[in-house]
């Protein structure tokens, strides 16, 4: 008999119905069953001397965990294992205390002497499973200890304990701040190891430690940038990152002369001054400025691309056809950041196909495509059907589209985008619709010619059905006709006529403002408009009730004979309004436009405070300014500085020594350290050079006739085309770049970029043989030769800048003669197969986990970047991150059954009206619950609930997630039902936070300020606070809010104010939460919400989140 039916023997013999039973296969299920009845047994299987149960008890703990089980507290049965001789086990348990010694610190120090002796255990998972255990306790008295294990890592020969070593070192940072000096130290020397399996860890370390550093980075900026290509995706977008920084501190900007010019030759101001004479002289002092730019730049030298500048944007490129998404925005990001403008464009085609993803990756691309394609629109306009909006699309992503779409229009395709605009204002998404009609006012803005067709369609739009799209084209309309009025007198006559119709307050505000400011043009209309609103004032929202106060006066003033005693009229209501504002706006208009003995000297101008020019509105992309945060970052995406962030430096305006980054023999010699334990002694180093030798160096004169060679045969283009836009200096700079970095090597110059130890150590014996041989039919070298050789071929090596190297070669065979030219590496072949043309991209790619210890500020950085085919969870889709758990039963109260609840922030989708409510079932019983489902739901008068579907068995130790949809009819009065069983009925009620009763809503900063216009008086409240310790910053403040309340983020151009908007989910009333920060931690919150109630109550919970 097994052990494991023993176990099940001793167990009972036979399992009662729908409990797992334990199977021979580890697969059968018996791994994967966990109960807290069962822990007792788990402990006499660790307790056990067999090491069959105890690897079995461990692959059952692990499975606990790896389900979201609590196993904390096996904690003392499994670490008296950490000893255990068998490896399998060992591994097993350093997985568990990894996860665990955080928590149970005591015990974890326990056993810190068996950790110690790990890290000298000759298995290289050991050695690391036991630093990762060791930097896993969070403990100030083991620093040293720690430190002292992570400097020996460091050296170890196997390189994955080197880049545990790596991962270790952010956490001793953060333990221990103090320890920073002896950190550097281990990541300079981590820096100079040679292995891709290490490069992407120690760049993240040093990116966490001492990101200033950059003299780190100066003699490992060549090799670092030979192993991109062979790093982990997740490391490629770290030392990408890095080397973006890196470069603009390092290199000049390609861009300069072409800035000078685009500065010198800019457009004229989009609105004009009335004077021409000022425009002359304007014009005269703009041309005395180019010309002294001209000047200028005349004297300026000619710009040379620095070798490793472009070494750097040519490395970088293959990675454009990455499967993971991250690493194609990283690499648009470098090349938007830092290459010449004529080669930006190789990007555009990577992140079109990124786009086929999922909604979550083309969210994060397309707002980093918007930001582009304002400062380089040709770019994109190749692929601008691309852009085309699905009506699968959800909606954030149709707005970015629209956003993208709209900033790419031109005069030659502005007839297309237009086409596509009259097709999705027939669309049924309300928001998306009004987002279209200001597209349209946003192309006939910037581009001229389309005006008055741009005006015609939103004309015809005025007689749509949908009111909706008729107030939205009003307000747009009032817009573009604020630009040219004296020629659209007609439209403001047909507007005016809309007002019997349109009842939206916005639009019948916008028409009377309209006929108010250019009454001149309809002088008719203008007197018959005002005895209408006169009639219908008391009835009139009060955004129409000032806009009416304004006729009056602007008519008043110019034609008084008509209309005074309807002015007067209007005036005499709105003394006695309700609200404040109007009362206010009556007495100040009275005493300004009726002169009295009392009225001061302003009435004498009444004329010109009315009816003064007002500049024409200009509409202007949300995006316009966002690129002064690096793309792809989460701070561009929130458009704030997000914790952790790192500013993108400025470019130098004289080029830095390019020397330091040029690697010395001695430097060569001395990266070799690391290698001494696994070689024995110095003269392992020295034959290990020397083969290296042999396989590298070649003579002077093959190196003159090959390039020669290059040079006069015709390649076909490279990669991603250079021809797009390499200019004669970029081209003269790339050749330079090749005389200036030194070697170029055959095939095998390669292999010293990437060669682990292990192959060297293979290939050791062989390469004494051949030097063997060649001693015999050669003069003998002295050590001190093939020495000086060996470390001269090592620097160029790391030098090497020729394109040829930076694909990956197969090794060639070193025996033979050095005389002979190396044999071309077949570049046409492998240069196709990188021709991003020719490339399908994989409909479903997947993207590398995430190492854990990646810091916050990267992981949120990459957090919208999954490309995880699993639907989100909720915790992914909520603002803040966490959902907060209520109990809803307790297991004593329901005999076994425990429930909990929480608000998903989902849509509900069978009716958005309602709350979503994730409800969790834990059956703790010893028997299976049957027949899950609600009864007798006793709810206040309004209020609506769909039930989720009755769940027929929730077998014993199960649990179980099910979705329920509440209309709480914006109230936070609880629902109360009954939940039953088979057996037993509970009676139990689900109360709502009041920020749980909103979702969302995606609002530019313009329609914030337009709606919180229309949202004062009664509907505000304000508060003033003190911000508690946690809440300093942008970041603390957006998560406390966006926690205590389901709100997304409004775009903010000033630092010190955060917006929030979103509606109520049953009647969809907005919802608008301002925060401003002053001076010594003091705040003022103020809230915009129709519904007095839920404002007051929401005030309420964001005081106390932020003051806490």
């Amino acid at each position: 008999m097994s052990a494991n039916s023993a176990f099940n023997d001793e167990k009972g013999g036979s399992s009662s119905v729908g409990e797992p039973e334990y199977g021979h296969d580890p697969a059968s299920g018996g791994i994967f069953s966990s109960d807290y009845k069962r822990h007792d047994d788990l402990k006499e299987m660790l307790d056990s001397n067999k090491d069959s149960l105890k690897l079995e008890a461990m692959k059952r703990i692990v499975a606990m965990i790896a389900r979201g089980k609590n196993a904390s507290d096996l904690f003392p049965a499994v670490v008296k294992n950490v000893a255990c001789k068998n490896i399998e086990v060992k591994k097993l348990v350093y997985v568990y205390l990894v996860r665990y010694a955080e928590e149970q610190q005591d015990l974890a120090l326990l056993s810190i002497s068996t950790f110690q002796r790990g890290l000298k255990d000759p298995n290289q998972l050991i050695r690391a499973s036991a630093l990762r255990v060791l930097s896993s306790i969070r403990v100030t008295i083991i620093v040293p200890i720690m430190m002292l294990a992570i400097k020996e890592a460091a050296s170890d020969m196997s390189p994955y304990v080197r880049k545990t070593a790596a991962h270790a070192i952010p956490k001793l940072y953060s333990l221990d701040p103090e320890q920073k000096d002896q950190l550097i130290e281990v990541i300079e020397k981590l820096l100079a190891d040679k292995t891709t399996l290490v490069a992407g860890s120690v760049v993240m370390a040093f990116e966490e430690v001492c990101p200033e550093r950059i003299d780190l980075i100066h003699k490992n900026y060549r090799k670092l940038c030979n192993l991109l290509i062979d790093v982990e995706e997740w490391g490629q977008v770290v030392i990408i990152n890095m080397l973006t920084r890196y470069a603009r501190t390092q290199f000049l900007n390609p861009n300069l002369n072409e800035t000078l010019l685009e500065e010198g030759g800019g457009e004229k101001a989009f609105y004009g001054s009335d004077d021409e004479d000022e425009e002359d002289d304007e014009e005269d002092e703009e041309e005395k400025e180019k010309r002294a730019q001209a000047a200028a730049m005349a004297k300026r030298k000619p710009y040379v691309m620095d070798p490793d500048h472009r070494l750097l944007l040519r490395n970088t490129k293959p990675l454009l056809q990455s499967r993971n998404a991250a690493v194609v925005m990283a690499v648009a990001q470098l090349y938007f950041h830092l290459a010449p403008k004529a080669e930006v464009g190789v990007i555009a085609k990577a992140l079109v196909r990124l786009m086929r993803s999922h909604s979550e990756v083309q969210f994060v691309v397309l707002q980093n495509v918007a930001t582009m394609s304002i400062k380089r629109r040709g770019m994109f306009e190749p692929y601008l059907k691309s852009f085309y909006i699905r009506s699968t699309d959800p909606t954030q992503i149709k707005v970015l589209k629209l956003e993208v779409l709209t900033n790419l229009a031109n005069e030659t395709n502005i007839s297309t985008i237009l086409r596509e605009f009259q097709t999705y204002i027939k669309s049924m998404d309300k928001d998306f619709v009004a987002a279209t009609i200001q597209a349209i006012g946003r192309c006939a803005t910037n581009i001229g010619e389309v005006r008055d067709t741009c005006l015609n369609g939103l004309v015809q739009l005025l007689s749509n059905r949908d009111e909706l799209v008729v107030a939205e084209s009003v307000v747009v309309i009032k817009k573009l006709l604020q630009m040219q009025p004296e020629k659209h007198s007609d439209i403001i006559k047909h507007m005016a006529k809309l007002t019997d119709n349109i009842q939206v307050p916005m639009a019948r505000a916008s028409i009377l403002w309209l006929i108010g400011e250019y009454c001149e043009h309809v002088p008719k209309i203008a007197p018959d408009v005002l005895r209408k609103m006169a009639k219908t004032f008391t009835n009139e929202e009060d955004i129409v009730k000032l806009q009416i106060i304004n006729l009056a006066a602007k008519l008043y003033l110019t034609n008084s004979k008509q209309t005074k005693l309807l002015t007067q009229y209007v005036l005499n209501l709105a003394k006695y309004d309700q609200n404040y504002d109007i009362r206010d706006r009556a007495r100040f208009t009275r005493q300004l436009i009726v002169p009295t003995d009392k009225s001061g000297a302003l009435s004498k101008h009444a004329k010109k405070l009315f009816l003064a020019l007002k500049p024409a509105p200009v509409l202007e992309s949300p995006f316009k300014d966002r690129d002064h945060f690096q793309l792809g970052s989460l701070s561009h995406l929130l458009n704030t500085k997000a914790g952790g962030y790192q500013e993108l430096p400025d470019w130098p305006e004289a080029a830095p020594d390019p020397s330091v980054r040029n690697v010395e023999p001695e430097e060569g010699i001395s990266t070799g350290e690391g290698r001494i334990g696994l070689l024995g002694d110095w003269r392992g180093v020295i034959t290990l050079l020397e083969r290296v030798t042999t396989l590298t160096s070649v003579p002077e004169w093959t190196k003159c006739s090959s390039r020669e060679k290059r040079k006069e045969k015709k390649v076909e283009k490279p990669f991603y085309s250079d021809s797009d836009g390499e200019s004669g200096p970029t081209e003269s700079a790339d050749s330079e770049s090749d005389s200036a970095s030194g070697s170029e090597s055959g095939s095998g110059s390669s292999e010293s970029r990437s060669e682990s130890e292990e192959s060297e150590e293979d290939d050791l014996s062989s390469g004494e043989e051949e030097r063997r041989s060649k001693r015999k039919s050669k003069e003998p070298q002295s050590e001190t030769e093939s020495e000086s050789q060996s470390s001269k071929s090592e620097e160029d090596s790391d030098e090497e800048t020729e394109s040829d190297t930076d694909v990956k070669k197969k090794k060639a065979p070193p025996a033979k003669p050095a005389s002979k030219p190396p044999k071309k590496t077949e570049n046409k072949k492998e240069m196709s197969l990188l021709d991003l043309d020719d490339f399908e991209p994989s409909l479903s790619p997947q993207v590398t986990p995430v190492s854990t210890f990646l810091s916050i500020s990267l992981v949120n950085d990459l957090e919208g970047l999954s490309l995880s085919d699993s639907v989100l969870s909720p915790t992914a889709i909520s603002p803040s991150g966490t959902m907060k758990s209520y109990e809803l039963l307790h297991r004593i109260t329901g005999e076994g059954l425990a429930v909990e609840y929480c608000f998903s922030r989902q849509l509900f989708s069978p009716d958005p009206h309602m709350v979503a409510v994730q409800v969790q079932f834990t059956n703790h019983g010893p028997s299976e619950a049957k027949g899950l489902h609600l009864e007798e739901a006793k709810l206040q008068s309004g209020m609506r609930i769909t039930e989720f579907q009755e769940i027929e068995s929730l077998p014993a130790g199960e649990t179980v997630t099910v979705v329920m949809g509440i209309d709480f009819c914006d109230s936070t009065q609880a629902a109360n039902f009954q939940l039953c069983t088979n057996s037993r009925k509970f009676f139990v009620s689900i109360q709502p936070p009041v920020g749980e009763l909103m979702s969302p809503v995606f609002m530019t900063e313009n329609e914030f300020k337009k709606e919180q216009g229309q949202l004062m008086g009664m509907n505000e409240i304000t508060e003033k606070l003190t911000l508690g310790e946690k809440s300093h910053g942008d970041q603390a403040i957006v998560q406390r809010v966006t926690t205590a309340a389901s709100l997304s983020r409004v775009p903010c151009g000033s630092d010190k104010e955060c917006r929030f908007a979103g509606k109520t989910v049953t009647t969809g009333s907005l919802v608008l939460v301002t925060v401003v920060t002053k001076e010594g931690g003091a705040a003022q919150l103020t809230v915009n919400c129709e519904k007095m109630v839920i404002g007051t109550m929401l005030v309420k919970d964001i005081l106390q989140a932020l003051t806490q």
